[in-house]
């Protein structure tokens, strides 16, 4: 396979980013995602998927709901505080005016664009990354936005690489 071409393909089609926040057992997480789609309309669903090097992925394995916040053009700082630090060693939401829904999931005030959504199902295909399909439980919107797009962020260096993922998918894990 010719991985430069793939990487061109995927490149052009310049996703939307989105941020996803959850929670469990007290514990807060978050992170950026460029990998999501709404996938069925009756009932209403939505995919995400969050890389395993991510902080928010190991607080995912014991959470039930999270929080999907659509950026807008204009919300580049969220995500640079929520793609290039990571939360095992920053707490994310310091100083961020944030309130949570009865499942513990932090609303981050800031984003306002967002869907609350309740895990059906979890695959690790073996990837660097979990796929999530999730039932839409409640949505909220100011309106019509343009979203903040991958070719927005630059070279934005993420919190974590693939490389230091805590969980080899080849293990098993």
């Amino acid at each position: 396979m010719d991985e430069e071409t793939f990487d061109g393909l995927m490149v052009s089609t310049d996703a939307a980013l989105i941020v996803v926040t959850t929670a469990a057992e007290n514990e807060r997480a978050g992170c950026l995602v460029g990998f999501h789609s709404q996938s069925s309309m009756s009932p209403q669903q939505y995919g995400f998927w969050l890389s395993k090097a991510n902080h928010t992925y190991q607080v995912s394995l014991r959470a039930t709901h999270f929080a999907i916040h659509f950026l807008t053009a204009s919300d580049l700082a969220m995500a640079q505080r929520f793609g290039a630090r990571s939360g095992e060693d920053t707490d994310k939401f310091r100083a961020l005016d944030i309130h949570s829904t009865e499942q513990g999931v932090p609303l981050l005030s800031a984003l306002p664009n967002r869907i609350v959504v309740e895990r059906i199902s979890m695959l690790d295909d073996g990837g660097d990354h979990v796929g999530i399909t999730a039932r839409v439980i409640s949505s909220e919107t100011t309106g019509p936005f343009a979203p903040l797009r991958l070719s927005h962020i630059g070279d934005l260096s993420a919190g974590r690489d693939n490389d230091s993922r805590a969980i080899d998918p080849k293990a098993g894990g």
